[in-house]
């Protein structure tokens, strides 16, 4: 047998947050770094993540009547320009294109940042009439934003894979309604197929989409000790309807501007899936994220080979549902196949020896526990949903009490800056205003508001913030973030 490499993770994820990421991405063919800085590649195990997300939330957004459409990937600076919040929140991170072959374009082109500007200018030339609305389109594409130094693949991307969801209503009842609906598709997912425990809120002013009257989002928190925004949902009331001249005739033949709304989520949710449930020995991938659910490893001995090998074969057709890999490659041990099946997350492995053979039984080991379950053969595909699901509550009660465990109510600066320092997320009185959360980022060394949990928006009167004395409007998370 020829000489085994060690492909396994050499940084334990408690010592080095950073460097345990970066090889669980690497090392279990999940994703790649391309020749371009700040972008990535998907490998197939990882794109097969982001199809489950797409195919999920795409069936529900379906249901409630969003229809999916594309618009261009360039767009023209002059529609870009239009609204002028909006086009100074993204202006340092748009990419340009400037020339066709050796001739300057007469105007540039942005790679898109995002799609409102490019959709806007559609959406004023078909919404006429109230009987035009609502307008609910949505987009599966990929979006560049350049400006930042350090990419950390998934989480933080120059290039990176999200929906943009684009609604337009006659009503601000009936565009601001549509905010429970879709962050509830959003943390419907991510609780039941992600496994993953996130706190809803309203983003600050500081913190809000750039052009949006507010922003709601549902944000983590990972094992390094920072906060990650995930989904989000912003209400741009009358703000690009103004811009864009997005009219309409209501029923009284009354010249009205539409209401509007955006929402997203990304690829970067997988990241925030790897960095909380990863372990040392590798991935965890919760089932429902997983295309191949199941891996048969036959534990192969001389004589009994072909025996151990059709009942290997059999289990596989059997569980047929849960696309299971059948590892009978030679030139390699039992050990190292459990080692890599590990490092890949594959949230249930079976082995079948001689002894299980004789037995009519198979080893059923679960991937976050390493528990071994002695199962007859003709039961396991009974018994599986329920060690699948038994894995998965495990997997988002570890998250929930991540979450929950890390964030820490304080009442004075001394504290609120030493929990951050101990990379703790903060819950505290604030006053709202942007230059006090500007001067807090400062004094923290790049502390920022996560959000305003619901418990946090109507926090009455009597209270001062935390950091300036003056009266306190709010009561959000604060923390240091990617």
């Amino acid at each position: 047998m020829a000489e085994e490499k060690n492909i396994g993770l050499t940084v334990k994820k408690e010592e080095n947050f950073s460097e345990w990421y970066q090889q669980v991405i690497i090392k279990s063919d999940l994703a790649d770094y391309s020749c371009v800085s700040g972008c990535m590649i998907f490998r197939p195990a990882c794109y097969s993540m982001w199809e489950v997300v797409q195919k999920t939330v795409d069936a529900r957004f379906k249901k409630m009547g969003i229809q999916n459409a594309y618009f261009p990937l360039l767009i023209p600076e002059k529609l870009l320009s239009k609204e002028a919040e909006h086009v100074e929140g993204f202006s340092p991170e748009v990419a340009w294109v400037t020339h066709a072959g050796d001739s300057k374009l007469d105007e540039r082109l942005a790679i898109r940042p995002t799609s409102e500007t490019i959709m806007y200018d559609s959406y004023a030339k078909w919404i006429r009439s109230w009987r035009d609305l609502p307008l609910r389109l949505n987009q599966w594409n990929n979006v560049v934003r350049w400006e930042f130094k350090h990419p950390v693949a998934l989480l933080r991307t120059r290039e990176f894979l999200w929906n943009e969801g684009h609604t337009a209503f006659a009503t601000q009842v009936a565009a601001e309604a549509e905010k429970e609906q879709v962050l509830e598709i959003y943390n419907d997912f991510i609780r039941d197929y992600m496994a993953l425990y996130g706190v809803v809120g309203r983003k600050t002013e500081k913190e809000k989409f750039a052009g949006a009257e507010y922003t709601y989002a549902i944000e983590h928190f990972l094992p390094s000790g920072k906060g990650i925004q995930g989904p989000d949902f912003h209400h741009d009331g009358q703000k690009f309807a103004k811009a864009f001249d997005i009219k309409f005739l209501d029923q009284d033949g009354q010249e009205q501007y539409v209401w509007q709304n955006t929402f997203a989520i990304t690829t970067r949710m997988l990241g925030v899936m790897i960095g909380i449930h990863g372990d040392n020995k590798g991935l965890v991938v919760p089932p429902k994220m997983a295309f191949n659910k199941v891996v048969i490893v036959p534990i192969i001995f001389g004589e009994r080979k072909d025996d151990i090998i059709a009942a290997a074969d059999k289990i596989r057709e059997m569980l047929s549902e849960y696309e299971p890999l059948l590892d009978d490659r030679e030139g390699h041990t039992p050990g190292w196949k459990f080692n890599e099946w590990e490092l890949k997350g594959i949230p249930i492995r079976i082995e079948i020896g001689p002894k299980d053979l004789d037995a009519q039984q198979a080893v059923v080991v679960v991937r976050d526990t390493g528990e071994k379950n002695f199962i007859k053969i003709n039961d396991l595909k009974s018994a599986l949903p329920e060690l699948m699901e038994a894995m998965h509550k495990r997997l988002y009660d570890k998250s929930k009490e991540l979450m929950e465990s890390s964030i820490i109510d304080v009442d004075d600066y001394d504290s609120f800056k030493q929990v951050i320092k101990d990379k703790r997320l903060v819950k505290a009185y604030f006053c709202g205003y942007p230059e006090c959360e500007e001067h807090i980022k400062t004094d923290t060394g790049g502390a920022g508001s996560r959000c305003i949990p619901s418990d946090g928006e109507n926090i009455g009167e009597g209270h001062t913030c935390v950091r300036c004395g003056n009266s306190a409007k709010c009561r959000p998370i604060f923390g240091k973030s990617y």
